[in-house]
């Protein structure tokens, strides 16, 4: 077994070893130009005015409650399955106190023994066990043990029962380390699954199967999840008309906030001229945006969007300069002026780094604004020494290709977890979380707490997994790929399992992190968990950053396309 430790240290790919050589990409141009600069907010292309969309959903919201709180006739397994919609429908963020009211009560019954004997059925108590372990519960996975044959196998009859295994394979994701009878109980249901034939069930259900193999729910981001969901949970008989029409609704009014915002950073971007000042960096804009929308969409961060996507931008130009652009002797100084973080410190710089020095100074002034408002200047210390600790990872990978060293694993790993923006990117998306994010928050983020290192080694393995082909048609370090084969003595094929069984556990490592008591507050924590999703949408099976075109559908999905409202009865 192939153990990955990540001590608090830096991270990414670098330079040339020839100083007179510039290396250079290949990289794909911008697929959204100034597109969403002539999105017109007039209309949101659903003969409806955004507050008529407004009123009705506070209307909806009042009827859900009633439905979320009733205790009436409903069955307990009734009432799993309209909070599991009402997240998936991407609602339950107006909601959150209802439903964790509503899960208390269910954990105490369960634990006591109240359950009626139709919800002691495959289906509800899989539901059951992922709806509480997604909100913290530490429940045993040996309620799953009474599925088993007298041999230890899961029974043969399960496969004949498919929303009893679907509900199985997505409450399998919610394992821990240690959880063996969920890791055979995920084999057995993709298994499974995978080999339905589309004969053998409807087409709904097939749907539903092909999309959970495709993005299970505890790894998709929650926008593509509703986005998808919507059009699942319309054709379902039992279905709320009020819940659909709410999701609809709600979905609309926040795209036509997420088009603002992509709108306000594209226009920010165009005004930097970067694309043409610094050609050789990837224009990557809106993909930026996509990846912070997929960390919070809820309105209430509409700073937070802006502000992570702008740093997350300069990072990323950061990041092929030193990865695809600049000289060792160039990218020492820039190094050096970093950790001074003082604008007359660019002087010593070329043109072309002035340039992006005082971009990300400009940006981190925008958040020294901001948090001065609230009296929560502390955030600013925090977020400079995340990037300072970044540019520095990036430098010690450009030392490395300049020297021609390939590390170990240990050695590449405590660098390029850093490098690989996650550490940085938790402790920004703090900042406009508000008075929770105390400073005791900032310390224990860069601290590197579990949560935080399994998020990043799984965005760096991953990432190198799809891209290291690419990034050695040029000078390049070696990747996790390289590092593994070289120090293990094994082939590609073997590296990638390897490096594919340490993804898992550090899955398993940010659902231990969920439990209660958490470290934080598990709000404060559901950004790591969404960053982390981020990357499975983003790197399973391609580098989907690097090819934007691999990627622009689902984009569209969430930033151009509304919701065509059901016919509701």
């Amino acid at each position: 077994m192939l153990t990955i430790q990540v001590p608090a240290c830096h991270q990414r790919p670098a330079l040339t070893k020839n100083n007179s050589k510039r290396p250079s990409a290949d990289f794909h141009p911008s697929i959204w130009g100034d597109h969403f600069l002539n999105i017109s907010h007039s209309n949101t292309g659903t003969c409806m005015p955004v507050e008529k969309m407004k009123e009705q959903v506070e209307e909806l919201k009042e009827e859900v409650k009633t439905m979320l709180l009733m205790d009436s006739h409903s069955k307990p397994w009734q009432k799993l399955e309209l909070i599991d919609s009402i997240q998936r429908l991407g609602v339950s963020y107006h909601f959150q106190s209802e439903i964790d009211q509503v899960l208390e009560n269910m954990n105490s019954n369960y634990s006591l023994g109240v359950v009626d004997k139709e919800d002691d059925c495959l289906y509800v108590v899989a539901l059951w066990f992922r709806l509480l372990r997604q909100h913290g519960y530490r429940i045993s996975c040996d309620i799953f043990n009474k599925f088993k044959d007298r041999e230890g196998n899961f029974k043969a009859s399960l496969t004949m029962d498919v929303p009893g295994m679907l509900s199985l394979y997505e409450a399998a994701h919610l394992r821990i380390r240690g959880e063996q009878i969920l890791d055979e109980a995920l084999v057995f249901t993709t298994t499974h699954l995978q080999s339905l034939s589309a004969s053998r069930i409807n087409s709904d259900l097939a749907e539903k199967v092909f999309w959970a193999l495709k993005r299970p729910i505890r790894r998709n981001i929650p926008r593509l999840e509703t986005r998808h969901y919507i059009s699942l949970y319309s054709k379902e008989d039992s279905h709320s008309a009020t819940l659909l029409k709410l999701a609809e609704l709600d979905f609309n009014v926040l795209q036509t906030l997420h088009q603002k915002e992509a709108r306000n950073i594209t226009r920010w971007w165009k005004d930097l001229d970067f694309a043409v000042k610094l050609p050789y960096a990837r224009d990557r804009v809106i993909e930026l945006y996509f990846w912070i929308l997929g960390i919070y969409f809820e309105p209430q961060y509409h700073f937070g969007r802006e502000i992570v996507t702008k740093v997350i931008i300069m990072v990323s130009v950061l990041d092929d300069t030193f990865d695809a652009h600049g000289t060792y002797e160039e990218l020492n100084l820039f190094t050096q002026a970093i950790k001074r973080w003082d604008i007359s410190s660019m002087d010593v710089l070329p043109d072309y780094m002035k340039l992006l020095y005082r971009a990300i100074l400009d940006v981190y002034n925008e958040i020294e604004e901001h948090t001065a408002k609230e009296g929560r200047s502390y955030c600013v210390n925090y977020a400079k020494e995340a990037m300072k600790e970044l540019v520095q990872a990036y430098f010690d990978e450009a030392r490395w290709l300049h020297d021609d060293y390939t590390p170990t694993m240990e050695e590449y790993m405590s660098v390029a977890a850093v490098s690989a923006t996650y550490f940085l990117i938790t402790t920004l998306s703090f900042i406009d979380k508000g008075k929770i994010a105390t400073e005791e928050v900032f310390q224990w983020v860069s601290n590197k707490p579990k949560i935080v290192t399994a998020s990043s080694v799984i965005g760096r393995l991953m990432n190198d997994m799809v891209s290291h082909k690419f990034e050695h048609k040029r000078d390049h370090i070696a990747s996790a790929v390289e590092c593994c084969m070289k120090q293990h003595g094994v082939k590609e094929e073997e590296a990638y399992k390897l490096l594919g069984e340490e993804i898992e556990n550090a899955w398993k490592d940010i659902n231990q992190e969920f439990l209660k008591p958490t470290a934080v507050a598990s709000s404060l924590l559901e950004p790591i968990l969404n960053l982390t999703r981020m990357t499975d949408v983003m790197y399973t099976g391609d580098d989907c950053y690097t090819n934007p075109h691999k990627v622009k559908h689902s984009i569209a999905l969430l930033l151009l396309q509304p919701i065509t409202p059901t016919h509701h009865e």
